[in-house]
């Protein structure tokens, strides 16, 4: 299976422009799925920023707590290097 996804990686790095990589992900994912992707990206980066509770998550972006949580758990079994790396990846 990792060999299928360095695939897909490679697809969408192959993408010259944003209207590309548009087409690309409408291709490949559903609406909901793509939903959920961008859903889980504002969780890492509002988990990140620190200034809201995961309730205030969840409110404010209708984002579920099941989401939130697991999201959550994710990044307090990271290193503090690996959270600097998400950080500058995910923040700029």
């Amino acid at each position: 299976m990792r060999a299928e996804w360095d695939s897909v990686l490679e697809k969408v790095l192959l993408q010259p422009d944003h209207s590309s990589l548009t087409v690309l992900f409408e291709l490949l994912l559903t609406e909901e799925e793509r939903s959920a992707v961008a859903g889980r990206l504002k969780v890492f980066q509002m988990l990140l920023q620190g200034e809201m509770s995961q309730r205030q998550i969840a409110h404010e972006y209708q984002i579920s707590i099941a989401t939130i949580t697991r999201c959550s758990n994710y990044l307090k079994h990271m290193t503090a290097e690996q959270r600097t790396a998400i950080k500058q990846l995910i923040m700029s």
